[in-house]
């Protein structure tokens, strides 16, 4: 999918639950695809992104962390969509 966005993500961890959750609520009225990445399987990532988690992003741009930034996540799939 075109405009699939990243999921950067921890096992047990509560703010990566509640995103997705929130992340799942908006994909029932827009169409994006995630790709789930695990931090602890990567030491690249996990030290990139070890204390930002979650991150949503697409691509190299961040667009969201610790919790979903709705109006973000918004303009970038209507920039997509445009």
């Amino acid at each position: 999918m075109v405009n699939a966005l990243t999921f950067y993500y921890r096992d047990g961890c509560h703010l990566c639950e509640d995103m997705w959750h929130q992340l799942r609520e908006i994909q029932e009225q827009r169409s994006f695809g995630i790709q789930f990445e695990n931090i602890d399987m990567d030491p690249d990532l996990k030290e990139r992104y070890g204390l930002l988690i979650p991150v949503l992003a697409a691509g190299e741009k961040v667009i969201c962390n610790y919790y979903l930034d709705p109006v973000a996540l918004e303009k970038h799939l209507d920039q997509i969509d445009a």
